[in-house]
């Protein structure tokens, strides 16, 4: 049966480009017959642009809520935006931020404000997939799980491995999993599905191929969408990426190994330069010195595990300067001292003061260790809804790992990564998914490979440099650029890195791909020069590494920290 619907599907897209031109709506069969006469009707998006970001139009595209099925007549409504080229059009290119869950609808704006040259060429689509409502406009599919199903403990710490903690601990994935897959909608949210509707989209539009930029989980779905659809795949960019050719989870499952390298060889050294009277001079000392804030915010309320993850997922600018704050009034607070001080001193101060109003509520001379640990608290109500599609994706695309081999993976993780490593794999809601996929992902064939670059920062903490990798190793004809030292999360477009961005908009604008090759990182905040990092990545950089010409544009900055935080892992 589910062969049967693929092979559906691909004689349908085959049949559609003749001689570069789509076949009228009324020719097309198969499962996309009955949506394929859809007129877009192009209106003002609802939610309100990003400052500095060009205008886009919205639209809704009514798609089945079973493609495997579309016959019921059960629909659902997915919103798409679009920044229409301003010069000679070379396409239309969809752009995913990844998640799964993340809404994408005012990305092409920030996209065209930030890259000129490629705006000037295609037409930016947006897209927020099945499941995640419309971005300003009506809510996303959610999850209600029961309070009373979670622990109740606000000083839960991954490291205690009793009994007790351990079963409280495993309350939260269990009963977001049971409550996700409780939802009728469930089922339908997978790449599977969503791949379909990008089919669909492709079509109304009136484009032969569809062109893509996707992030993180965005390069999962791109992957699988020119997998499934292989004559309608354009030029696509997979930036940040998973193993593509392997398992999605095992992104996830990667978690505690690439942040405890972040943490030790790039932000421990990083605040040592920027912090060093706060958190010492050494890296032994920061070391040292951040267990004793661990500690310290313990007695302030602050449980451990949500102090650890302040420093998990930093793959953004914004995550580095919030980690420094958090840091050091950490320190401050374990030795009775007041650190607003040092930390209006910084270069990162106005960056700090923003950051201090926006997350904890007060100016940063007001920033307090109080402050900080009352805004860290544990609130089981926090749960109480999270996001369907997030889940349903992640657990439901394939098939799951059982909740005793999450555990065992915890007790190998904990001792080599205690950062991440005792709590992952005791978090994990797709330990406790019992459903079956519905329909198989194929892998990347040979004959899109030259159609597909891949660019991937070697201290990635959210999809590690070494799933991306893989995928490349797995994938013959695929091309990667690596970004060297770079711990950020979402390379092209918004990191300000001239390189990378050379690089994919030559691919993207002259059709000219470029091999195999490096990048050099950017400078971290507050710094003019990259400081190497041992790892990875064994080439040189294909231009020396430069000094940081300024600080990072607010929209850039702003779009790079929202990459990084639809695709953390939510506690």
């Amino acid at each position: 049966m589910r062969r049967s619907t693929v092979g559906a599907v691909l004689a349908f897209t085959s049949a559609l480009v003749l001689t570069g031109a789509v076949v009228p709506a009324g020719a097309v069969t198969g499962p996309f017959a009955g949506y394929a006469d859809q007129q877009l009707t192009w209106e003002p998006c609802p939610f309100t642009p990003a400052e500095d970001a060009k205008p886009a139009e919205c639209a809704l595209v009514t798609v089945p809520r079973d493609w495997a099925a579309p016959e019921t007549g059960r629909n659902l409504q997915v919103s798409i935006s679009r920044v229409a080229a301003t010069g000679e059009h070379l396409g239309s290119l969809l752009v995913n931020p990844g998640g799964p869950s993340a809404q994408g609808t005012s990305l092409p704006g920030s996209l065209a404000a930030a890259q000129p040259t490629l705006h000037e060429g295609y037409d930016l689509i947006g897209m927020d997939p099945r499941g995640t409502g419309q971005e300003g406009g009506f809510a996303p599919e959610t999850c209600e799980v029961p309070v009373d199903r979670l622990s109740q403990r606000t000083d839960l710490d991954a490291r205690d491995r009793s009994a007790d903690s351990i079963a409280e601990h495993v309350k939260q994935p269990r009963a977001v999993a049971e409550a996700c897959q409780s939802e009728a909608l469930a089922p339908f949210l997978t790449t599977w599905q969503t791949a379909h509707d990008m089919e669909l989209i492709r079509h109304l539009l009136g484009e032969s191929t569809l062109n893509y930029i996707g992030y993180s989980y965005g390069t999962w779905l791109g992957a699988k969408y020119a997998s499934l659809f292989p004559d309608s795949a354009g030029k696509m960019v997979l930036d940040s990426g998973t193993d593509f050719q392997g398992r999605l989870q095992a992104a996830f499952e990667d978690w505690p190994r690439i942040n405890q390298r972040l943490f030790e060889d790039s932000f421990l050294p990083w605040m040592t330069r920027q912090f060093p009277d706060e958190v010492g001079s050494t890296v032994e000392e920061a070391a040292a010195n951040w267990e004793r804030g661990r500690e310290f915010f313990a007695t302030m309320g602050t449980s451990p595990n949500s102090y650890d993850m302040m420093f998990t997922g930093m793959g953004s600018q914004l995550r580095w300067i919030l980690g420094a704050a958090v840091f050091v009034q950490a320190v401050g607070g374990a030795d009775g001292e007041d650190p607003a001080t040092a930390l209006a001193d910084s270069e990162l101060a106005p960056a700090l003061d923003e950051l201090s109003r926006s997350r904890f509520g007060v100016q940063l001379a007001e920033l307090t260790p109080d402050v900080v640990a009352r805004a860290l608290a544990d609130d089981p109500e926090d749960y109480q809804q999270v996001p369907a599609t997030r889940y349903a994706v992640a657990c439901g695309d394939q098939v799951t790992r059982s909740e005793s081999w999450y555990r065992r993976l915890s007790d190998r993780q904990g001792p080599q990564y205690p950062l991440n490593g005792w709590a992952y794999g005791l978090s994990e809601p797709c330990s406790f998914w019992s459903d079956e996929p519905r329909q198989e992902l194929p892998e990347l064939p040979e004959e899109v490979a030259d159609r597909v670059l891949v660019v991937q920062g070697e201290l990635d903490p959210q999809t590690g440099y070494e799933q991306a990798r893989s995928a490349v190793r797995a994938a013959p004809g695929v091309s990667m650029v690596s970004v060297d030292d770079s711990p950020f999360h979402g390379q092209y477009a918004f990191d300000g890195n001239p390189c990378v961005d050379g690089m994919v908009n030559v691919f993207l604008v002259n059709n000219s791909r470029p091999g195999n090759a490096t990048c050099p990182g950017t400078p971290l905040p507050g710094e003019t020069e990259v400081h190497p990092v041992p790892g990875p990545v064994r080439t040189a950089a294909v231009q020396p590494m430069r000094a940081a010409e300024a600080e990072l544009p607010e929209l850039l900055a702003s779009v790079q920290a929202m990459i990084s935080d639809v695709n953390a892992p939510r506690r």
